[in-house]
């Protein structure tokens, strides 16, 4: 064990002190990382060692003293210097453009002239604020009633996304700087304490805003500190000596004092482009880690703010335009089962229709019997329901004071909705299965996976008849797709001779195919597009697989024991390589993983460099330039970063390419693209 001297110890304390919170800054706000996690624990770990030793030498900015203080006996009342105050609501597209109107008019702006926006996410979670003092975290509040707000200082500092001490950046940091945001609990942190709170025994939050909300009012701050709640900055509060002369001048320079601004946030010249954000917005919400509820719009000029001035509690420069909402109250009708195509037994609610997030909704999943269970859901029940993306919403809470006095828990059925075979509950999972591989409805969803685009691609091939083919006896396995004739197919309903020729075509092709593909399409329990891929670059043939044991599995980059004991036990039964034998028999040909080929051109462009594909190509399907990028020695990401090197943009790109134009990436269209690809 190395001994410091006290001035060693004070020098090596200060020095990890600055180190740690300027890597906490570059990931929590930069989301530019250059250390591992483990590494930064490390160092970490160093720190409070140090500190154990040396208590004297602690630096109030530590970030070992996120942990939490002493436990609290009630929140002291703060005074904001300024009010924090509330917005006025744009419940649709009519009133941001009454409101732009408004602005206009008392600018005595034209109605042909642009006004200059800062349209951000708004985010749904607990408005704060926070004072420093000499770059120094001091106080942190709620909002309160705008005017007096309760202290929560200790609660704060356990949130490593806020930073406990200022650094210079684009602006020298003022003595005292006051600035407003949004506490939020990320949607992957909410599902997995939610799940830490049932194991428990304790009540699981019915959302995360309640769960920032609850987490903020603990007593005990070491309590908070266990919760994963983060933090965005959006608005000034107090300042002194420091000119910023604009919403966006305001966020370019907190970030680079070390505050996390939300990377959606864009500038919009008049209210045509803020509606297009709006809608932006609206198709990447259900995508986020964080829950927003509409998107705030700011008028952009401080000097033209001040000038607009405000209207009893709220500023006339700003609106929150609000996304439809996304909970509604409707009633269950009945509780029947869907069967996957793995057997999975899903039990889903038929609902009276009704209007969610603009869709109408009459299904919402309820998952397992585990989740029936816990949320005690029957039917006739009135329930609060969920939407959030383009998937079937699921039921958030019963309403149990409208419960009828007769209605029955639910169980799921002993057998499958197939009539055929017993349903059980998979050892270790929380779902039931169908045990039956003749299962009709099995069958059916299997043939859909196979087909698919990300499988094996057969075009002209639905579920309507894929339905009929099951139903009279035609496809009763996998490799049936292939053996039958244009007769067959003819003989089915509502396909004519040229969408059998069509099909009999896509077929035939769709024989050439990946080893990524072909495993993705055979529909292994727990493996993904991602993770077929992952086993198809590692064991590059179907040979490798069939040989490779349980530990070889486990030792695959990112397959865990059990994925790796599903993908095991799929190779290991006979009837599967049976099947598969089949499917080589009747001329399915399985090329190696994509390696980088040293001869392509633009080989010298693409190798190293991370790429992010949006929008429609003309000239390729996105998979195929997918192919191409990693052919050449690149990589291709799902989301833009600041890691991101070039954006493809093709057709219709949206929301990636302003993000990518927000954060400085560089921006290929498709014509750029094809060139780059032949090396010119």
């Amino acid at each position: 064990m190395t001994t410091y001297t006290q001035e060693e110890a004070a020098q090596k304390i200060a020095a990890l002190t600055e180190d740690l919170n300027q890597h906490a800054y570059r990931y929590y706000v930069l989301d530019d990382a250059i250390i591992s996690d483990a590494e930064y624990d490390r160092r970490l770990r160093e720190l409070e060692a140090l500190e154990k030793d040396f208590p004297a030498f602690r630096l109030p900015d530590s970030p070992t003293q996120r942990v939490g203080g002493p436990a609290l006996e009630h929140f002291d009342k703060v005074t904001h210097r300024i009010p924090m105050l509330s917005l006025a609501n744009a419940m649709n597209k009519e009133e941001l453009v009454e409101f732009d109107q408004r602005v206009k008019k008392q600018l005595g702006l034209s109605a042909s002239q642009h006004v200059e926006y800062i349209a951000e996410p708004k985010i749904d979670g607990i408005a704060i604020s926070l004072l420093y003092e000499d770059n120094q975290f001091s106080v942190g509040a709620t909002r309160g009633d705008g005017v007096t707000g309760e202290d929560i200082t200790a609660n704060l500092k356990t949130i490593s996304a806020i930073p406990l001490r200022l650094f210079d950046g684009k602006k020298t940091v003022p003595p005292v700087v006051e600035v407003r945001g949004e506490a939020y609990m990320p949607r992957d942190g909410f599902d997995a304490f939610n799940e830490e709170q049932r194991k428990i025994g304790e009540k699981a939050f019915a959302n995360p805003r309640n769960a920032t909300a609850g987490s903020l009012k603990q007593l005990d701050p070491s309590t908070t500190a266990k919760r994963p709640l983060s933090a965005f900055i959006y608005a000034p509060g107090y300042m002194e000596e420091v000119e910023i002369n604009s919403q966006w001048d305001f966020l370019d320079t907190i970030e680079s004092w070390g505050f996390p601004r939300n990377p959606l946030s864009r500038r919009c010249q008049g209210v045509e482009e803020v509606i297009q954000c709006y809608e932006d917005l609206m198709e990447q919400r259900p995508r986020l880690n964080y829950d927003i509820d509409g998107m705030v719009v700011k008028v952009n000029d401080y000097a033209l703010q001040k000038q607009l001035g405000f209207i009893s509690k709220s500023p006339r420069w700003a609106i929150a335009f609000k996304f439809p909402p996304q909970q509604e109250i409707t009633k269950v009708l009945d509780i029947q089962i869907q069967v996957g195509r793995t057997g999975k037994l899903t039990p889903v609610a038929h609902l009276e229709p009704i209007q969610v997030a603009g869709v109408m909704v009459s299904r919402a999943t309820l998952h397992n019997q585990d989740e029936i269970d816990k949320k005690d859901i029957r039917v006739g029940d009135y329930v609060v329901i969920q939407r959030a993306g383009d998937v079937i919403p699921e039921v958030v809470t019963v309403i149990t004071d409208r419960r009828v006095p007769d209605a029955q828990p639910y169980k799921i059925p002993p057998r499958c909705p197939c009539g055929m075979s017993e349903s059980e509950r998979a050892p270790g999972e929380a779902a039931h299965y169908c045990t039956g591989l003749a299962c009709p409805s099995r069958l059916k969803s299997g043939f859909e996976h196979f087909v698919s685009r990300k499988a094996m691609n057969v075009e002209g091939l639905g579920p309507k008849i894929i339905d009929q083919a099951v139903d009279d006896g035609l496809l009763q396995a996998i490799p049936d797709l292939y053996r039958l004739t244009e007769q067959d197919w003819r003989s089915l309903e509502r396909t004519g001779e040229r969408s059998v020729q069509n099909l009999l075509q896509s077929l035939e092709k769709s024989k050439d195919t990946t080893l990524a593909r072909f495993l993705f399409a055979l529909g292994i329990r727990h493996v993904g597009e991602t993770t077929a891929r992952t086993l198809s670059d590692h064991f590059e043939t179907l040979h490798g697989l069939y040989q490779a044991s349980l530990e070889d599995l486990k030792d695959v980059p990112d397959v865990g024991p059990i994925v790796a004991f599903s993908v095991y036990h799929f190779f290991q039964q006979e009837e599967n390589r049976d099947t598969i034998q089949a499917l080589l028999d009747l001329g399915i040909e399985i090329a190696p993983p994509t390696k980088v080929i040293a001869d392509l051109p633009g080989k010298e462009f693409f190798e190293d460099k991370t790429f992010v594909i949006t929008g429609s190509l003309a000239q390729m399907s996105r998979d195929d330039a997918k192919e191409q990028i990693q052919a050449r020695g690149g990589k291709v990401s799902g989301s833009i970063s600041k890691k991101t090197d070039y954006l493809v943009a093709g057709a219709a790109a949206g929301s990636k390419l302003q993000k990518a134009q927000s954060l400085g990436v560089s921006v290929l269209d498709e014509e750029a693209f094809l060139a780059r690809l032949q090396g010119e």
